[in-house]
This record gives structure tokens, C-alpha cells and sequence, in this order.
């Protein structure tokens, strides 16, 4: 989204700049009211274009502004006093797991080690 803001600033600066230009030469030796119609058209939509950049920004950061949670629920009977880490044997806790592209992840805060919480088959 931000590609598309710094886009509408840099038209609406040209469209503004080009319309004041516009406006100025209207009012030369001659009135011409063609020329004055064509750059108040044209600030009016640069200012426009401000303001949708503007309004974008705003609705932007509010999105980012948001906060997810995400609880996770284990499969089966998973007892968490038990859970120790596959490569180091160091206890873990709840804190250490997290969901990744749909799939509980355990990091060891110990060796840093990652994989993928797996349940056991039960036979």
C-alpha cells in the first residue's frame, strides 16, 4: 500500500503543480476561461488524490495496529510437565511454542533448536 501512496503523492504534486500553472495563465493578457476550468479541475483532483493517500495511510495503520492471539490446543494428551526438547533434553513450556503456517513449532530456548510438535501414534 505505501507504493501506491508515495504514486497518488507524486501525481497530485504534478496535477497541482500544473493547475496553479493553468489558473495563472488564465488570467494573462487575455482571459481565457477554458484555460482557468482546466486547473481548477486539475488542483481539485490533486487535492483529492492527497486525500486518498491520506485516508490509505490512516487505514493502514490502523490494520497494522491490530492484535491477533492465537491459543493453541495440542492433540491428544499431551502433558506439558513432560515435554522436553528432542536434541538437548531441556524442559519446555508453553512460551516455547508457537503456531507456524498452521502447525505447532517448539524453539528451545537452550539450544535453539526448532522443529515440529508431532503426535505419537497411540498402538
Amino acid at each position: 500500500m505505501k507504493a501506491l501512496q508515495i504514486i497518488a503523492y507524486i501525481a497530485a504534486g504534478i496535477l497541482i503543480f500544473f493547475g496553479v500553472l493553468f489558473i495563472w495563465a488564465a488570467f494573462g493578457e487575455q482571459f481565457n476561461s477554458g484555460w482557468l476550468v482546466a486547473g481548477l479541475i486539475s488542483v481539485g483532483i490533486g487535492f483529492g488524490l492527497v486525500i486518498v493517500g491520506v485516508l490509505a495511510g490512516r487505514r493502514a495503520a490502523a490494520q497494522a495496529a491490530q492484535n491477533v492471539t492465537l491459543k493453541i490446543d495440542l492433540p491428544a494428551d499431551v502433558n506439558l510437565d513432560t515435554l522436553k526438547c528432542q536434541s538437548c533434553g531441556g524442559a519446555l513450556t508453553p512460551d516455547d511454542i508457537k503456531m507456524v503456517a498452521g502447525a505447532p513449532v517448539v524453539t528451545c530456548p537452550y539450544c535453539k533448536t526448532t522443529y515440529q510438535l508431532t503426535e505419537e501414534p497411540k498402538w
